[in-house]
């Protein structure tokens, strides 16, 4: 199937390692030009080697205000016509456990950051007729996971967002989603792992194996295939996808 993605620009976030990795490998084996943004250059450069020129790193540290409205007004010129929006992770914890600060520095880094480079980028894409905005989730969107307070409320307020901004910008030819991973096999779920060994006493291997439990599919997913996912919805073939959140997870959520 051809996506028809041959020349196009994409800014992705988070790009170094993970999920975000995994979205912008997979828009360049589909001939997308990549922005591939981060804080950990060197870990971008390891993996885009194979890539040429496709893929350029750039700076970025999401906690740093003055670093996000920098690359918002380079990309801006850059002509972005895909834009990947994927943030760290905060600390686990109960939602009775977290201080005003605690909510005002997950929004400044999970959320705050996000809106202000999509803000920034949607109107070339309007003037193009041509966008796709891509958030990064979690199955704790729709399902909240316990300790994971912080990242159920900031990541839930981002799918308002997202859900409202898709409406807006349709009828210029943007489409608006978000994928929802599941347990995908990334350093991020691996230090969760490690956090309810902790909290449990259980090994390791005994939450892995209690977690691969909850999935029909008997696995953790792939960042490939969630990956995949991404450079689907970005494509041209998905031009009527537009408002959703997509499930990347084995079929670990049961409902509909």
């Amino acid at each position: 199937m051809d996506f028809g993605l041959q020349g196009k620009t994409a800014l992705v976030l988070g790009a170094s390692r993970g999920l975000g990795a995994a979205c912008a490998q997979e828009l360049a084996r589909e001939g997308v030009r990549v922005f591939a943004a981060a804080r950990d250059l060197e870990a971008i450069r390891a993996w885009a080697a194979e890539f040429g020129d496709l893929v350029t790193p750039v700076a970025l540290d999401m906690t740093d205000a003055g670093s996000v409205s920098d690359l918002a007004a380079q990309m801006a010129a850059q002509g972005i016509d895909i834009l990947v929006n994927n943030s760290g992770g905060p600390k686990p914890g109960p939602a009775m456990a977290q201080t005003p600060e605690a909510w005002e520095e997950a929004w400044a880094a999970m959320a705050g950051p996000i809106m202000k480079l999509t803000s920034a980028l949607l109107p070339g894409m309007s003037e193009r007729g041509f966008g796709r905005i891509i958030t990064i989730g979690s199955s704790g969107i729709e399902a909240p996971i316990p300790n994971l307070a912080l990242s159920n409320g900031v990541r839930g307020a981002l799918a308002g967002w997202s859900k409202t901004l898709a409406a807006e910008v349709a009828a210029d030819g943007i489409t608006v989603n978000m994928i929802l991973p599941g347990r995908i096999a990334t350093d991020r779920v691996a230090q969760l792992d490690e956090a309810a060994s902790k909290r449990t006493g259980k090994s390791v291997g005994d939450v892995q194996a209690s977690s691969r439990a909850t999935i029909p599919a008997g696995r953790y997913g792939k960042p490939e295939e969630f990956g995949a996912v991404a450079a689907f919805l970005a494509s041209t073939r998905a031009s009527f996808v537009t408002g959703s959140m997509i499930r990347v997870d084995g079929g670990m959520l049961r409902h509909l």
